[in-house]
């Protein structure tokens, strides 16, 4: 790269190292460069822009380029990593150039005015990073690859950090799905594929081919075939040989740790698509954090393992009632274990991520501690597995996991017996591999010792040989050890004769150099030389002993996850009374007594209040409830609940009720709640439309479908027909459990003709004129909306809920008379400020008297007060 920069420079006439710059941002791309020299990262033209304004960092210049000076910032290089965080964070991707050989090197290979060759050795991107600092510890981080293979589309998940990978094929159509359920933190697809994902990095399509997938993914786990690790079709290996070669690219070579790759087949998970997980706001809130979530509520997890693989259960729930049930088994059983539960998590708090450990070392950016990470995790693994070994039953999912415990014993003694008790995040300072492992080392540090006490002994010696009590012998990485004296006791050394080298004049000090202390320096830097160089050995021994265990570490680090994610369950469900275990059944019933929203309850909770419970009784007989009833009545989360429950249950844990019997739910869909999408042209009531033929065209009998309000967002006799002919939809053609909340009254008519339809409603009461919100569902219709009320609740000016009921009569009116709503509406004078004025005296009577604070009047106030209101009661004061 140096040569080739300077001939560059020659013929352009930009300067060598500008010259070097421009080439490898040529090979960077789109990615901003950082470009190495010396201590700091710099970043240059509309690069160095991008990353001043995104990192808040100074704008500076440095040299001409086409008659303009160059835009240069810098980050130092020690700090480089929180810099990186903040702009992958920003949606930057950054290429990252080293010097690939010393000044030295260059020197000796073309003179005193040689180029430090440099190269890209790295691109980090948001979907390829493994270090700690740039990774959120309870989140995983996915690079998916995208394959379009004979109508097809195969997808390749991995999480580089633990080296776990999963290849599938979907329909065109599931895609969104699909993409939604991995939270992909970066996409990669063919440039010609169709249809992609907007922010897609797209790249050259012979990559993507299956037989170099396949044969790529044998090479690297040095099979002859990939029958033992499942079956995978083309658009699948498709996928994955399109994600090993970005893999390659971003690395430059060096590929991050691959474990053999799962399928994942069709209809094994609970499928849900993009807007019921927004809807039920799973792994984030409405407000786009984790706060509020589901995982947020549930989450009692030690280990960041242990919360990712939660996570992956809360996206993917099983459909496969054997696999719930050991799930649920075996939390059951740590639920009814309470001081092995609170033993196993002890011991859990005190566990490394040792699978993100282990991703760093196989990707070359391991470090010692990474290494005592290991250690420490696969002992404590040990430790786990004797304290479940030692119990008389253990459930078959955890007594499954107990082999993948064990089998480390050579490598944690050798991890044990090499390094020191806590070993530092750098190795080039060494000191990290223990007192006793290797005696040579030990000797060599011994020198090194012996060699500072000699250069204490040659300063007390130099002090009273020259009678200068404030000689000192220092160190720096320019000059290593020398002699330095106050500048006005400096003359005695200045003589010929006196043994000592003059080497540098400072301000108010001279520095000398003296042939013993050179003597003795030189020995030191040979010994610390030579120490350095035995434990980098010994590292790379190390790191090769890891690595070549790479596959039972990764198991192990599975293992113990997952114990984490059932003793979370079980602790969850011990804070509170009213969690228990749900039954799955084979049939397509649901059946929850007294059934809560877990994160409403949580919140209503920190304030001292209660949440109120309900049941839900889906049966062939009636299988889709219509519910009426008041807004803010609690239809929505009674909806959002029995979802929750049913997604609960099937990733294998507890449920927040008095009982739980679950129907095997193949798909979940929700429609509760809309925004519009104007990026994408849809209006609310188009994006309401859009899920809800969605629902219609893939439901089938064991899904489970929650309605909210369909219709509202158009007028009112488009909305109710579409209701009307949704719901029997739902009833007649789908036959699949579907909780149907409305305001539309008409819908109860349905009752008549649908067979399975059950009519309930959320309970409210008016009170003095106030409506009292009961929370509780009921069997029967809904006598009236409480619309008004609900309005006078949020606040609308009294004049404005007057002017509403007189509408509301003349409406009723004329719907009672004709049969519709079209008699009323030509008697309403609708923009009309006047209000009735027994209605506007009424309500204005009633909020002055709420308005009346009674203990603070005088008396005299109080008749004063009494003539007012009769005055505007229309009477005159006798």
């Amino acid at each position: 790269m140096a040569k080739t920069a300077e001939k560059s420079a020659s013929k352009s006439g930009v300067t060598p190292m500008m010259a070097q710059y421009l080439e490898l941002k040529d090979k960077a791309g789109d990615c901003l460069l950082f470009y190495r020299m010396g201590d700091f990262f710099e970043l240059f033209f509309d690069d160095a822009k991008i990353a001043a304004q995104v990192l808040d960092i100074a704008l500076t210049s440095r040299g001409v380029h086409g008659g303009e000076p160059i835009p240069m910032c810098g980050v130092p290089v020690h700090s480089a990593e929180s810099y990186l965080a903040r702009l992958i964070r920003a949606g930057c991707r950054v290429a990252i150039a080293e010097q690939t050989e010393t000044p030295a090197e260059a020197k000796a290979r073309g003179g005193s005015k040689a180029l430090v060759a440099r190269d890209i050795v790295r691109f980090v991107t948001a979907g390829t990073l493994t270090e700690d600092t740039l990774l959120e510890a309870r989140r995983a981080n996915v690079l998916a690859a995208l394959a379009p293979v004979r109508g097809a589309i195969g997808i390749a998940a991995i999480d580089i950090s633990t080296g776990e990978m999963a290849l599938e094929s979907v329909e065109p159509e599931a895609l969104g799905a699909a993409l939604a359920r991995i939270g992909a933190a970066e996409i990669v697809a063919p440039e010609d594929a169709d249809p992609l994902p907007d922010d897609a990095i797209l790249r050259p399509a012979r990559e993507f081919a299956s037989e170099k997938g396949e044969a790529r993914l044998k090479e690297l786990h040095g099979v002859a075939t990939l029958d033992g690790f499942g079956s995978f079709d083309r658009a699948a290996l498709a996928a994955a040989g399109g994600l090993i070669a970005y893999l390659d690219h971003v690395g430059r070579g060096t590929l991050p740790l691959l474990l053999p790759p799962r399928a994942r087949a069709a209809g094994h998970h609970l499928a849900m698509d993009e807007a019921t997980r927004s809807s039920l706001e799973i792994l984030v809130s409405s407000g786009g954090t984790r706060k509020g979530s589901l995982i947020d509520c549930v989450d009692r997890c030690l280990t960041g393992a242990g919360a990712r693989l939660l996570a992956e259960d809360l996206s993917a729930p099983l459909c496969d009632s054997g696999a719930i049930r050991a799930r649920l088994a075996s939390v059951g059983w740590l639920y009814a274990e309470p001081l092995l539960r609170e033993a196993l998590r002890d011991k859990l708090r005190a566990l490394p991520d040792i699978g993100r450990a282990l991703g760093r070392i196989v990707a070359g950016r391991g470090s010692p501690r990474d290494l005592g990470q290991l250690r420490d995790g696969l002992g404590l693994a040990l430790s786990i597995r004797e304290r479940l070994m030692a119990r008389a039953e253990v459930p078959g999912l955890i007594e499954a996991l107990l082999p993948r415990l064990a089998g480390h014993g050579a490598l944690i003694e050798l991890l044990t017996r090499a390094l020191v008790e806590t070993p530092p995040t750098e190795r080039s300072q060494g000191g990290f591999v223990a007192t006793g492992y290797d005696a040579a080392l030990d000797e060599l540090r011994e020198i090194s010792k012996n060699g500072r006490r000699a250069i204490a002994a040659l300063e007390a010696k130099y002090r009273e040989q020259t009678g200068i009590a404030s000689l000192k012998i220092k160190h720096n990485g320019v000059l290593g050890y020398f002699i330095e004296v106050p500048a006005g006791r400096a003359d005695a050394l200045m003589a010929p004769d006196s043994g000592f080298t003059h080497r540098q004049t400072m301000k108010g000090a001279i520095r000398f150099n003296a042939l013993a202390l050179h003597e003795e320096a030189s020995r030191i830097a040979e010994a610390g030389g030579r120490a350095l160089a035995a434990e980098e050995a010994h590292f790379e021994e190390l790191i090769a002993a890891a690595d070549k265990a790479r596959e039972a570490i990764a198991a192990t680090a599975q293992a113990l996850a997952r114990i984490d994610v059932c003793a979370s369950w079980a602790e969850r469900a011990g804070e509170r009374a009213g969690w228990v275990m749900p039954e799955i059944a084979d049939d397509t019933g649901l059946a929850i007594k007294g059934g809560r929203h877990p994160v409403v309850e949580a919140a209503l909770a920190k304030d001292g209040e209660r949440f109120v419970a309900n049941d839900c009784a889906l049966a062939e007989k009636s299988r889709l409830w219509l519910i009426g009833g008041p807004n803010m009545g609690g239809k929505s989360t009674f909806l959002r609940q029995n979802a929750l429950i049913v997604l609960m249950a099937q990733a294998g844990g507890f449920v927040p009720a008095e009982a739980a019997k679950i129907g095997l739910v193949d798909r979940l869909f929700s429609r509760v709640g809309a925004s519009d999408n104007l990026a994408r042209g849809r209006s609310t009531f188009m994006v309401e439309m859009v899920e809800t033929a969605a629902i219609l065209s893939q439901a089938s009998e064991r899904s489970f479908v929650i309605l909210d309000e369909v219709g509202r967002g158009t007028s009112t006799y488009d909305g109710l027909a579409l209701a009307w002919a949704v719901a029997e939809s739902v009833h007649t053609s789908i036959r699949c459990r579907c909780l149907f909340a409305t305001h539309y009254h008409e819908l109860s008519r349905l009752a008549e003709s649908c067979e399975a339809l059950s009519l309930h409603h959320v309970r409210a009461r008016e009170w003095k004129g106030d409506l009292v919100l009961l929370h509780e569902l009921a069997e029967g219709p809904a006598d009236r909306s409480y619309g008004l009320s609900v309005a006078r609740l949020a606040g609308l000016p009294a004049p404005v809920i007057a002017r509403a009921k007189s509408v509301l009569a003349k409406l009723e009116k004329g719907r009672a008379e004709t049969g519709g709503l079209a008699a009323g509406l030509g008697e309403l004078p609708l923009f009309a400020a006047a209000v009735e004025a027994a209605e506007e005296q009424c309500d204005t009577l009633r909020e002055n008297l709420r308005a009346l604070d009674v203990d603070a009047l005088s008396p005299r106030e109080a008749l004063e007060m009494l003539y007012k209101l009769k005055a505007e009661a229309g009477e005159e004061p006798a």
